[in-house]
């Protein structure tokens, strides 16, 4: 609160400061000027000289007929309704990319464990939808509604975007009707929120329940991403002023894919990676804590034929510094299979390059190597307790399981984990596998379904 009071604050002194020695002027001379005037050095901010304010309205409000209230319906955990009629299970925000074809993109977690699902538009009309796909990765769905008279959403390439760009997001938070807040781009690249395929932008544009899958603006009101999820010290999920957007460059992969195929089919290298933690890095002897460790490698595959091995730190991805293992991820699960990759990594303090090309995914059974096992889009290592996962790769059969680095894997199917061995034998089982693992929080059951 304390540091969106304070960006409010500078933003009232920027408009005195520029306002100062112009206003009696301008009110003087603005009665017959046009609506809005470009912007210009004596005006930085875009303004209204028939009303004599500063506003960005002209550039907003022809996107705002886009954005869309979603319902989902679904089996509600509460008592029964009368005529088995579904019952409201979540809502959320949504934004319409195809006014043609009716295509909306909102937030996974939005249309999740839903039967039906229903669209508000800006004018009033109430419509059913339908989803076309979902990408737990990404937390990204589309929906398509049938009508006339939509209006889409303008798209730009979110690789345009640099930090201290004003940012507007749009969306229905906390039960409100359609609801605009403006923030800047406070920062890009952002991942860390786990090793799932992120690369997010960061505003203090206000988000609050509700506004998921609602669009983040540019100043022109155009689209540059998809709110998705908020930091925030208060249990309840208020606001403190860091918002997250799945940018555009990620958006339109994952959206053309589920509009053409109803799933997603993620780019792979062969290597499974991690995050290189501070932990991790006073451990390797390291003075840095950016970058992505190679946990394991798959024989045969791009990252193998690269040279890439265990123990690599990956720092860049073509022009992209790799965050951590999420960014990392996030570049190449976009990248079409074929598509050639420059990565930079160290190994031993020397840094080197490596050239490969993305291919489809690799089958994710069981593959056991001499001091780690792979299976189903997860690293595990040999420790005291049992085995330990070292990673998970976004999107795969571990992550949707609910999988984490770190979860210690105690049993499978009730039957004791001692070693590495022990895993691997025990992974080969057919059906769901239901994993016991050991977490920080306690024990739990993650259960793999191949």
């Amino acid at each position: 609160m304390t540091r969106a009071r304070f960006l409010t604050a500078t933003a009232v002194a920027l408009v005195i400061g520029v306002t100062g020695g112009t206003a009696a002027t301008a009110q003087s001379t603005a009665r017959t000027d046009a609506a809005q005037t470009p912007p210009s050095s004596d005006f930085p901010l875009p303004y209204d000289s028939r009303r004599g304010v500063f506003s960005f309205s002209t550039g907003l409000e022809g996107s705002l007929p886009a954005v869309v209230q979603v319902t989902t319906l679904g089996v509600s955990a509460g008592p029964s309704r009368e005529g088995g009629v579904p019952a409201a299970v979540s809502s959320g925000s949504g934004v319409i990319i195809d006014a043609a074809e009716g295509i909306i993109i909102t937030n996974n977690h939005v249309v999740a464990d839903g039967q039906t699902y229903r669209v508000d538009l800006s004018d009033g009309r109430l419509l059913d939808a339908e989803l076309i796909g979902s990408d737990q990765a990404t937390d990204l769905a589309v929906l398509r509604i049938q009508a006339t008279g939509l209006t889409q959403v303008e798209m730009v390439d979110s690789d345009t975007l640099r930090t201290g760009d004003l940012a507007f997001a749009v969306g229905y938070p906390l039960g409100l009707d359609q609801t605009l807040t403006m923030g800047v781009i406070s920062g890009l690249n952002r991942s860390g929120m786990g090793d799932a395929v992120e690369d997010y932008i960061q505003t203090d544009a206000a988000v609050n329940s509700g506004n998921s899958g609602g669009p983040l603006l540019d100043s022109r009101g155009r689209l540059i991403g998809i709110n998705t999820s908020i930091l925030s010290g208060d249990f309840n999920g208020g606001n403190d002023g860091i918002a997250f957007a799945v940018p555009t460059r990620i958006l339109m992969f994952v959206v053309n894919q589920l509009r053409t195929s109803g799933e997603v089919t993620r780019g792979r290298i062969g290597a499974t990676l991690g995050s290189l933690t501070a932990e991790r890095a006073v451990e390797l002897g390291l003075g840095f804590v950016r970058g992505a460790i190679v946990e394991d490698v798959t024989p045969g595959s791009p990252a193998d034929r690269a040279g890439l091995r265990r123990g690599d730190i990956i720092t860049r991805v073509q022009s992209r510094a790799a965050a951590n293992a999420g960014s990392v991820q996030a570049t190449i699960g976009i990248a079409p299979p074929g598509t050639p990759l420059t990565i930079v990594y160290q190994r031993d303090g020397q840094e080197a390059t490596a050239s490969l090309n993305v291919e489809v995914p690799f089958d994710e059974g069981v593959q056991i190597g001499s001091s780690a096992i792979q299976a189903f889009g997860a690293s595990f290592a040999q420790v005291a307790e049992g085995a330990q996962v070292q990673a998970v790769e976004g999107g795969s059969v571990a992550a949707a399981a609910g999988l984490s680095a770190g979860d210690i894997v105690t049993a499978i199917g009730r039957r004791p984990v001692g070693s590495l061995a022990d895993l691997g034998r025990l992974l080969g089982g057919r059906g769901p596998l239901v994993l016991t693992v050991t977490r920080e929080d306690g024990e739990a059951e993650v259960t793999l379904t191949p």
